[in-house]
């Protein structure tokens, strides 16, 4: 069983692939990111001259909770995750979103892979992350 999923409320997808796609008992998240419906983005604010202040801990908690909102649509949450992919535009972010993360995880959490990249779809963004979670389908009740 494969189904992708694109849950209501969040973000939409900035091109034609799901929010989440199901392979049996495995559950794949795209790459999230701390972008809102609205397509502002938690973690990035501008001051009235037009300075950009971004903070990774923000953004990291942001994609995190997104993160759980999809994993929710999908019937887990985040204790579901067994592995996580992290990418930084700058690896003097990692203290930062290291902290954050370890707010939600510790060692008997999902296997992780933190890299620096280039960029990301936005100039905004500092932090994306995809996962995979393991999520049994429920078993049908006759």
């Amino acid at each position: 069983m494969t189904d992708g999923i694109t849950v209501d409320g969040k973000a939409k997808p900035r091109g034609r692939f799901p929010h989440v796609k199901r392979a049996g008992d495995l559950v794949y998240v795209s790459g999230t990111s701390s972008r809102r419906p609205d397509g502002t983005f938690a973690g990035a604010s501008a001051d009235p001259m037009g300075v950009t202040d971004l903070d990774v801990r923000e953004q990291t908690r942001a994609v995190i909770e997104n993160i759980g909102d999809l994993l929710k649509a999908a019937g887990g949450d985040l204790s579901d995750l067994v592995n996580v992919t992290t990418y930084l535009v700058n690896m003097n972010d990692f203290g930062g979103y290291n902290e954050v993360y370890a707010e939600y995880f510790d060692e008997t959490g999902p296997a992780r892979t933190t890299v620096a990249v280039h960029q990301l779809p936005h100039p905004h963004l500092l932090i994306e992350i995809s996962c995979v979670a393991y999520i049994p389908i429920k078993e049908r009740q006759s």
